[in-house]
């Protein structure tokens, strides 16, 4: 999905890992939800095809629009499920660390981030400094 040591490929791993967790404590395989977190891995390092005019700032605002929806729907698929089972909410919570900061930032603020080996934690090259 994206080169190992890169806070993507760090995310995407996690989330793999929560998975496998998650099924072997219910002796479920999520099968959908697997499949979708292998789809975001591969649109999140999708490199966009080069428009051959540039987009005016209706066709910008529609591109946008769709990119919201999109998000609308992974925060309401993440929502109804943290509501629903107390064992996701406690996950989430308790590596927010890792993927916060990975969803949040900017893309100049994500160019900044670097992987402490053996850190679950994301940070950027400032806070690594400190």
């Amino acid at each position: 999905m994206a080169e190992e040591g890169k806070p993507d490929a760090q995310l995407f791993q996690l989330l793999s890992n929560l998975l496998q967790q998650v099924e072997s404590l219910t002796n479920q395989e999520e099968v959908e939800l697997r499949s979708k977190i292998e789809a975001l891995g591969l649109e999140v390092t999708k490199v966009p095809s080069r428009s051959t005019r540039p987009l005016n700032e209706m066709e910008i605002a529609k591109e946008l629009d769709k990119l919201s929806a999109k998000l609308d729907d992974v925060d309401e698929m993440i929502s109804s499920t943290m509501a629903s089972d107390p064992q996701v909410r406690s996950i989430l919570s308790g590596t927010a660390d890792v993927w916060l900061p990975v969803i949040t930032a900017t893309s100049e603020e994500r160019s900044k981030f670097s992987v402490v080996p053996g850190d679950n934690s994301t940070q950027t090259e400032e806070e690594n400094s400190k």
